[in-house]
Parts: structure tokens; sequence; C-alpha cells
């Protein structure tokens, strides 16, 4: 049963995109996308859930370093949380540290703060930069007190006493191309311990853990990151990317944007149907009232006009008038009374002058009204009338239109008269 229903809705979804081209290429489009994203959300889940093992390659020599984001969990996977890592290039040797980058006192009062707002009260690390780009300078920090505080600016939060501790801190800044030219920054920094909740805390005790590991193992090619903090076992894993879920949205967007580019052109394709229609009915209503004038009935006449409609098609190309007027043809040859076709027709165009035009051939037939020429030759002379009221409203919407147009060629026009004056007036 599940493999019948499965056949028949591959056969309906084939039939569906015959009938269009465009709904070919959005399936194919669509279901490409979706499972490209669906292999990526799924690639993406593994390499998240693999536990980092082989530590982290570091950068190269004067690569700089980089930060990562990882998961880390402290019970065997479960209540993964972020945390950022701070993994520092591969160190150079005592021979190899020759040139650093140089900074001014300026950029380095106004990086050195990092996160907090000001000196006088310091919660989080400092910016003790070593470096700056694209300037020529080594800067080396000394500090009255390294209890509260390293080399590289990170508060030790265990050291910090609850009303603060005042540090001093001095750069000397070295020009690289001549080491002996120096100048001296210096400035105190209020330091109090940071507030920080239970998790931040676990987070914060992980990365100290870290960094101690970083600078152990500094000179060493990866960073292996520790197993156990307190006793207790913590695990690091990749963070997810959302590669997948991008291109899964994506699929499901672009989708939506199809179907109602579909709709769109059914929507243009029913008014270009009502408007053409509209421009044949007076032709069509006088046809027949030259052929019933003429002494034919009204199923001749009727059959006449489509044979000329046949005979002029590849001139004209398709009138979805005359088209179902044809079907109605057909009706009738197939058994349909004839009174019935004419309602059918009607009701298939859709128009209320196609409607009236049925209704009114079918009374015709039932109650064999009389008069039925003269009633035709007023409805031909009021469609006509109706037609050159709708081609004068076509006109007016035409000027409209070309109003922008007219604008933008005002604009133009002043540009070049009034450009070349100003330009004179100037010289």
């Amino acid at each position: 049963g599940d493999e019948y229903m499965f056949m028949r809705l591959c056969r309906r979804l084939c039939a569906w995109c015959k009938a269009d081209k465009n709904r070919s290429v959005m399936i194919v489009v669509v279901v490409s996308l979706f499972v490209a994203g669906i292999g990526i959300l799924m690639a993406d889940f593994v390499y998240a859930n693999t536990e980092i093992t082989d530590g982290l390659v570091r950068n190269p020599y004067g690569k700089g370093s980089r930060e990562e984001e990882l998961e880390v969990s402290s019970h065997a996977g479960k209540d993964r949380k972020e945390i950022k890592i701070q993994v520092s290039e591969q160190a150079y040797t005592q021979e190899e540290l020759k040139s650093m980058f140089q900074r001014c006192i300026v950029r380095i009062e106004k990086e050195i703060l990092g996160e907090n707002r000001s000196l006088d009260h310091i919660e989080k690390d400092l910016n003790l930069m070593t470096s700056l780009s694209d300037t020529p300078v080594e800067i080396t920090w000394e500090l009255d007190r390294y209890d509260v505080i390293n080399i590289y600016g990170e508060l030790q939060e265990s050291e910090i006493a609850e009303e603060g501790a005042l540090v001093q801190l001095r750069a000397i800044i070295r020009y690289t191309k001549d080491p002996k030219m120096q100048t001296i920054y210096e400035c105190k920094a209020m330091i109090f311990p940071p507030t920080l909740t239970s998790e931040d805390r676990q987070i914060f005790d992980i990365q100290n853990l870290v960094k101690k590991t970083d600078e152990k193992t500094q000179t060493k090619e990866k960073l292996m990151l520790p197993g156990y903090l307190n006793g207790e076992k913590i695990s690091f894993y990749p963070k997810m990317e959302q590669r997948g879920t991008v291109l899964v949205c994506m699929s499901v967007i672009i989708c939506i944007l199809f179907i109602a580019m579909e709709k769109e052109n059914q929507i243009k394709k029913n008014e270009e149907r009502k408007e053409q229609m509209e421009l044949d009915y007076p032709e069509i209503i006088s046809k027949l009232t030259l052929f019933l004038d003429a002494g034919m009935t009204i199923k001749r006449a009727w059959r006449k006009t489509v044979s000329d409609y046949e005979l002029q098609k590849t001139d004209w190309g398709i009138r979805y008038a005359y088209e179902e007027m044809k079907q109605t043809c057909i009706e009738m040859d197939s058994g349909i009374t004839e009174a019935e076709s004419y309602e059918r027709f009607g009701k298939r165009c859709n128009l209320q002058q196609y409607i009236k035009l049925g209704a009114m051939l079918s009374q015709n037939l039932r109650k064999g009204a009389k008069g039925l020429s003269q009633i035709l030759r007023m409805e031909a002379v009021q469609s006509f009338e109706e037609r050159k009221a709708r081609a004068k409203r076509k006109g007016e919407e035409a000027g409209t239109k070309l109003l922008a147009p007219m604008f933008l060629m005002l604009a133009v026009v002043l540009v070049i008269v009034i450009v070349p004056a100003f330009m004179s007036v100037q010289m």
C-alpha cells in the first residue's frame, strides 16, 4: 500500500512538472538545496560531537594568536557550554624575539582598557598588547604587582582583595629599527575582583586552566586541552556550524518564492485572458448578428464563426473566446443539448458579457423568443462603445506611466543647463 501511494505521488509530481518547465527547475533547485543542506547539517552535527583529543593546532610564527569558539562539557557530554579559548601563536625563541610592531601612546591609552570603561575601576582583563598592527615597535610591560595581574593583562581573581588593588603599569616602547630609541608610558589601574555567576566562574576556571596549559606548552606545535578540572572530567567539542541550516532555510524560502511566482504568473495569465476576451466580444457579437441576418440558424452561425477562426488562427494566434466557442461545438457534437452548451460556454468564460450571451441564446432556443438579431445588434453597438471607453482608459494609463521618464528627462536637461552656468560663474 505504501509503495502504491508513493508511485501515485511520483506520477502526479511528474505530470505537474511536465505542465510547466519552470516547475521542473523549481523542483530540481529546491531538492538539490535541501539535500545539500541536510548533508552538510549531518556532517556538522557529527563534527560538533567529536571530542577534541589531539589538541588545537597553533598558528605558525608571526601569524598571531586566534580565538577558538568551542563547547565544553563537564558531565560526560551533557550540559554543554560555549567557551572562547585564546590559542596563542607558536612562540618565538629568545633569539627570534628581535622585532615587534610599535605602538603610540594614544593608541595604548584607548586599547589598554579592553572591555573596561576606566582605569579607575578594572574588573576584566586588560589589553597589555606587545605590538601594534602596521607600526614597527615592540612593547614590554613592567608591573609593580604580579600577584593580581600577569604580564598578559589577565586578572588573578584569587589574589584580588574585595577593596581592590592599585597597580602601577609601565610600558617600554622600543622601535624595532633602533632599539635604543624608546619612550615610556606609565599609568595606574585600580583592579577589583570580577563579579561572576557560578556558571561564569566555572568557565573562568576552565579558561585559566587552559591558559596555564598554554603557557607551559607554548613552544609545542599543538595545545593539548586539559581533561580534568578539580577532579571532574571535562570534554571539549568543536562548535557546530550553521551552514546546513542556512541551506535548508534557503531551499524553503526559494520554494515559497517559486510558488508565489507561479501564482503571480497565473494571475497575470488570467488577467490577460480576461482582457483578450473582452476585446474579442464585440467582434463575436457582430459576426453572429451578421450570420443570423443572412438566414443562418444560431448553431450554424456559431459553427461558421468557429470555422473562420480556425482558418485565421495562424495569423491571430490563440484567442481564448474562440477556443471556448470551439469547445462548445465539441460539446454539442458529443450529445449535450445546444441550449445547455451555450450556458456552459458562459460559465467557462466567467465574464458577465459571455454569461449574458449564453443565457440569451439558450433562452431563445427554449422559449422561441423573436427579435434575437435585433437584440444582438444592440448588444454589438453597446459592446463597441465599451471597447472605445476601455481603449480611452488604456491611453490615459499609458500617459500616466510616461510621467516618470518625462521627469527624468527634465532633470537631465536641468543638469545640462545649470551645471555649465555655475561652472562659468565660478571661473
